[in-house]
């Protein structure tokens, strides 16, 4: 049977960085490094009548140190604090985007790099209009967010996926899952 032995903080921060110590199938020991800052939800607003959806567009360190891009378009996301999941997406979506978001519909609860990372990330598609933009979005000036609220046409986001454009996991998810639950949406 595989299992912790011990668990060592590196790091405690925003984040936590441990080292734990496992035992294999086999006996031996050996260390994985484990990156724990809690759960996150995130969710994709989108209109059926306007054919569109919100994303925000922000600056994402670790992209830039390993890319020359600045910015990534992602769906509204955020880490869960200590409200649940659906929650958390609903105030996301207020604060980034300005939203005013009421039923959402959870599509997966997922690892999101369960070879590093203890998050769990809760996906959610939700219906929205016009009128639910009800406050101008860009986050937190304190969190230093800068968030760029993006509406774009459900056609050009199918055709960023297809083309390998949507580089961001958890928004080409969501995307395709719309794709695959409301086809009508892309015809």
């Amino acid at each position: 049977m595989v299992e912790i032995l011990t668990n060592t903080i590196l790091f405690d921060g925003w984040t936590k960085l441990l080292e734990a110590t496992v035992r294999g199938r086999d006996g031996r020991h050996f260390n994985r490094l484990i990156e724990d800052h809690g759960n996150a939800a995130c969710v994709l607003p989108y209109d059926r009548e306007r054919m569109t959806a919100i994303l925000v567009r922000q600056f994402r360190a670790p992209v830039c140190h390993v890319s020359s891009k600045t910015e990534v378009l992602e769906a509204i996301a955020g880490r869960v604090e200590s409200e649940e999941a659906k929650a958390t997406a609903i105030r996301e979506a207020f604060e980034e985007a300005g939203l005013r978001l009421e039923a959402l519909d959870l599509v997966s609860e997922a690892w999101t790099m369960p070879g590093v990372s203890t998050e769990r990330m809760s996906l959610f598609l939700a219906r929205c209009s016009a009128s639910d933009r009800v406050g101008p979005g860009g986050g937190h000036s304190h969190e230093h967010e800068d968030i760029t609220v993006i509406e774009i046409s459900l056609h050009e986001l199918a055709r960023l996926a297809d083309a390998g454009e949507l580089d961001d996991l958890k928004t080409f998810a969501l995307v395709q899952s719309l794709r695959l639950r409301e086809p009508s949406l892309f015809a």
